[in-house]
């Protein structure tokens, strides 16, 4: 018997970043996704190929240790998988044989990566008749795809696994939570690629892990700035002292929070946490301002969002900058990068009515001047809020 896993990949619409610091996120599943297409075998080893001559054909035994192949060899991604089914207990006495295709473009921020990870640990589990509660196993893969030398959330494993057509997902984390919230009808959402791979297994991998361990110092810096603010204003009484990222977007007083720190963090550290602080609340008002069915408030949002990671955090580039831009030109309710940065896609919010003029402004100022052509559909695409992972009976 053959089997088929579909695992979308992600559009993150608003919450970038916060996600490893233990805040939310606001994403949609797509409909783009990888597929894993498999024969079960009775021996314990997984031979796994493609289409595409970018990846070449591998096989492993699943014992442990899973050792890693080379840096940026796409087997690590389905080897974090097995590793971490294997850590976590999980038997895996059978293996599987089959070929590895799919639509999410890749290295483009949309967590096609993560697709992988997820369609691979549950190829490995129907295969040996396992089933993981849904939230454990997304926490289990956020765990596991660090194995890759990427220090990240768990974000992308959340929404691959949960997504819900027609709904954004706002994800909670410590502990994990999905909440779906439908996205308003007539609300588009254009992906559009700055043609720069945001390989994050690659070159882009240790400014990502730069800005984790940054946002660690700030916290640990400022917790003893947070404390004492607490105690003033609460005339000197004992306070518990904030240790985490989300104590001090609750807090009542942030503009107050961010003067008294800004005096203590070097300025890096200092534009890193304010990035986190504001984006966290941010996610907060978009969630609303989607329930309120407000596109102009969501989509300031979304640029204040943009804004805030090109200045505070660091992770824009010219060509995200310039996609923006021309999408707010061409009248979009607001435009951001999704996705970590360093390249990779940004995400523009409008009507059915701004599609089109988004689309052919976009193509006449940005694609066709360094293309020479226009863009193919996995350049510029509109995605749609689309179903978690699956697997079914081929």
């Amino acid at each position: 018997m053959s089997w088929r896993v579909t695992a979308p990949g992600r559009v993150n619409l608003i919450g970038e970043h916060t996600d490893y610091n233990g805040l939310p996120v606001f994403p949609i599943a797509i409909d783009r996704d990888v597929r894993v297409d498999f024969r079960v075998l009775d021996d314990p080893v997984v031979r796994l190929d493609s289409p595409s001559a970018r990846f070449v054909p591998f096989a492993f035994q699943l014992k442990r240790p899973i050792e890693a192949a080379v840096q940026g060899d796409w087997s690590n991604y389905v080897r974090a998988a097995a590793r971490g089914l294997l850590e976590h207990g999980v038997p895996l006495e059978r293996g599987i044989e089959g070929t590895v295709t799919g639509s999410v473009p890749i290295a483009s921020g949309l967590s096609s990566s993560s697709a992988l990870v997820v369609a691979s640990a549950l190829a490995l589990l129907k295969a040996n008749g396992v089933t993981l509660p849904r939230l454990e196993l997304a926490a289990l893969m956020a765990r596991a795809e660090r194995f890759v030398g990427l220090q990240g959330g768990g974000m992308d494993q959340a929404a691959c696994l949960h997504g819900v057509a027609g709904h954004a997902l706002r994800i909670e984390f410590d502990p994990l939570r999905v909440t779906p919230v439908p996205v308003p009808e007539g609300w588009r959402w254009v992906v559009a690629s700055s043609l720069v791979p945001a390989e994050k297994s690659a070159g882009a991998r240790e400014q990502y892990n730069e800005r984790a361990r940054q946002c660690r110092e700030a916290l640990t810096a400022s917790v003893g700035v947070v404390a004492g603010g607490r105690a003033a204003n609460s005339g000197n009484r004992a306070t518990s002292t904030a240790a985490t990222y989300r104590d001090l977007v609750s807090a009542p007083d942030s503009d107050g929070l961010l003067s008294r720190v800004r005096r203590i963090l070097s300025p890096v550290l200092f534009r890193r946490f304010r990035h986190v602080l504001t984006e966290g609340s941010r996610v907060a008002l978009a969630e609303r301002a989607m329930r309120d069915g407000d596109m102009r408030r969501f989509g300031h949002l979304m640029v204040r969002s943009h804004e805030s990671l090109r200045d505070d955090y660091e992770v824009s580039t010219d060509d995200l900058d310039a996609i923006v831009a021309i999408a707010l030109d061409a009248g979009v309710a607001g435009a951001r990068l999704t996705g970590a940065g360093f390249g990779g896609c940004a995400v523009a919010l409008c009507d059915d009515g701004t599609v089109a003029p988004l689309m052919e402004a976009l193509t006449a100022r940005f694609y066709q001047p360094r293309l020479g052509n226009p863009p193919t559909r996995d350049v510029m695409f509109v995605a749609k809020p689309s179903e978690g992972a699956v697997v079914q009976e081929a």
